[in-house]
C-alpha cells in the first residue's frame, strides 16, 4: 500500500479521510467503555484518562518510534513525541477548554501537571548530556515510567476504597448514570484501540506521502505531520470526552499522554537503538516545558481553564508551527 500511497494522491486522501473516521468512532467508543468502567469501580475519570485511556491514544506513537528505532531512523523517533506532546498539551487542552470551561482538580495541580513537567526535564537533562538517549537513559525513563504507574495504581486504589464509603444516595445516583455491561465495555475499549492504531497508521502514513511528495524534511514531517497525525486519537478522544462532559478525561488523557509518550516510548526507542538529539530538539523540549509551566501556573491560579485560555493556547501553538516551518524549512 506504502508504493499506491506515494504513486497517487486521490489514493492517499482517501486513505487519510477514511483514518479520521476510524479514529472518531474509535475514540468514541473507547471513551464510553472507559467511563463506564470507571463508574462501575468507583474509579475517578481522571485517573482511568491518566491511565488507559492515556496509554491507548499513545498506541500511535509508540509505535512510530519503536519502528522507527528498529529501522534506525531515531530522528523521527523524539521529534514526534516532542511535537506529540506540544500539540496534546496546547492544541487538545485549548481545543477542550473552546468547547467546555475545564475545571482543573487540586489533585491535577499538584500531583499530574508535576509529572508532566518532571518527564520533560528529564528528557532535556538526558538529551543534553551526549546528545542522544542512550540504552542507559531508556532505562532510566521506563523505571521512571514505572514509577509513575505505581502511583497512578496507588491513586486509583485509594479512590476506590473512598467510593466504597459513600453515602447511600451518592451511590444511587451513581447507579442511576449510564454504565453499559461489562462484556460492553471491554468490546468498546478493545474495538475502540483497534480503530484507533489502524485509524491513526492511515493518517499518518497518508498525510507523510502527501508531504513527501510537496519535498517536506523528515525533520518537519516529524515535528508537525507525524506528530499531529499521531496525536489524533488524543484530540477526538477529548474532545468526545469534553462534549460528554467528562473533562476530567480530556485533561488526564492529555496529561498522562506526555508522561507516557516520553517515559514508555522514547523509553523503549532508546533501550532499542541510541536515539540521536539535535539542537533543534533541544529548543523543542525547552518550548515544552516553557508552555507547560505557563499552563501549570494559570490553572494553579484560575483553577479553572476557560475560552479566552482556550484559544490563546491554540493560536500559541499555531505561531510554534510556523517557528518550525520557518526554522526548517
Amino acid at each position: 500500500m506504502a508504493q499506491l500511497l506515494n504513486d497517487s494522491i486521490p489514493f492517499a486522501l482517501l486513505i487519510l479521510a477514511v483514518g479520521f473516521v476510524l479514529l472518531i468512532k474509535g475514540a468514541d467508543f473507547f471513551v464510553e467503555g472507559s467511563s463506564s468502567i470507571a463508574k462501575k469501580l468507583r474509579i475517578p475519570s481522571i485517573i482511568i484518562g491518566m491511565t488507559i485511556v492515556a496509554m491507548g491514544t499513545s498506541l500511535p506513537e509508540t509505535a512510530v518510534s519503536i519502528t522507527a528505532s528498529i529501522a534506525n531512523s531515531n530522528s523521527l523517533a523524539i521529534s514526534n513525541v516532542t511535537g506529540s506532546n506540544i500539540f496534546n498539551l496546547m492544541a487538545v487542552i485549548g481545543t477542550c477548554a473552546i468547547l467546555t470551561p475545564v475545571v482543573v482538580q487540586p489533585y491535577v495541580i499538584k500531583r499530574d501537571f508535576p509529572w508532566s513537567i518532571v518527564a520533560a526535564t528529564a528528557l532535556l537533562a538526558l538529551s543534553f548530556f551526549g546528545n542522544e538517549i542512550n540504552r542507559i537513559d531508556g532505562i532510566i525513563l521506563l523505571v521512571l515510567f514505572v514509577a509513575f504507574i505505581a502511583l497512578m495504581i496507588s491513586s486509583a486504589q485509594k479512590a476506590r476504597k473512598a467510593g466504597l464509603a459513600e453515602t447511600n444516595e451518592a451511590i444511587l445516583a451513581a447507579e442511576e448514570a449510564k454504565i453499559l455491561p461489562l462484556y460492553k465495555c471491554l468490546i468498546f475499549i478493545v474495538g475502540g484501540v483497534a480503530a484507533i492504531i489502524i485509524g491513526g497508521d492511515f493518517v499518518v502514513d497518508s498525510a507523510c506521502a502527501l508531504a513527501l511528495r510537496f519535498g517536506l524534511s523528515e525533520t518537519l514531517i516529524g515535528l508537525t505531520i507525524v506528530a499531529i497525525g499521531t496525536s489524533l486519537p488524543e484530540l477526538v478522544t477529548s474532545i468526545v470526552a469534553a462534549k460528554k462532559n467528562e473533562v476530567d478525561i480530556a485533561l488526564g488523557n492529555a496529561l498522562g499522554s506526555n508522561v507516557f509518550n516520553i517515559f514508555f516510548v522514547l523509553g523503549i526507542a532508546g533501550t532499542i537503538s541510541p536515539v540521536n538529539v539535535i539542537q533543534n530538539n533541544l529548543w523543542d523540549i525547552i518550548i515544552l516545558i516553557a508552555f507547560s509551566a505557563i499552563i501549570w501556573l494559570f490553572a494553579s491560579i484560575r483553577k479553572e481553564l476557560k475560552r479566552p485560555v482556550g484559544i490563546l493556547m491554540v493560536l500559541l501553538y499555531l505561531a510554534y508551527m510556523a517557528y518550525i516551518v520557518i526554522r526548517d524549512m
